[in-house]
């Protein structure tokens, strides 16, 4: 169980949780999302975003995310986002770019968005 509670989707739940590598998500019909992540000293590497294709779209990466955040507050920690979704975040969350390790911080996180993504395109 999440030590954030249960969060509504729709009128369903979505149970968030998390072990020393990854955040998920325990979807309504039993599927998991999930953010790979590694802690390197006072950073946390956000290696990795997925969402089950039939829940895109619905703000669930968000919820994972907003979660993650919440622990790397608790801990001290900064972020330094390594796949296209959570620099994403970063890029719609302004007022949490204090978060993000400092070389990144005054960088243009949009064209560091499209890097990242043309990365992840090529490796599929």
């Amino acid at each position: 169980m999440s030590m954030w509670g249960v969060y509504g989707m729709v009128g369903e739940e979505i149970v968030l949780g998390h072990t020393s590598r990854v955040v998920y998500a325990r979807l309504p019909d039993g599927s998991k999302a999930f953010i790979r992540y590694l802690v390197e000293g006072d950073r946390v590497r956000v290696l990795e975003t997925y969402t089950p294709p039939k829940h895109r779209g619905k703000g669930v990466a968000k919820l994972m995310m907003d979660y993650l955040v919440r622990l790397v507050v608790e801990k001290g920690l900064y972020v330094e986002p390594v796949c296209s979704y959570a620099v994403y975040y970063f890029i719609k969350n302004p007022d949490k770019r204090d978060l993000l390790v400092p070389e990144l911080r005054e960088s243009d996180l949009e064209e560091l968005f499209r890097e990242r993504l043309a990365i992840e395109r090529r490796g599929k």
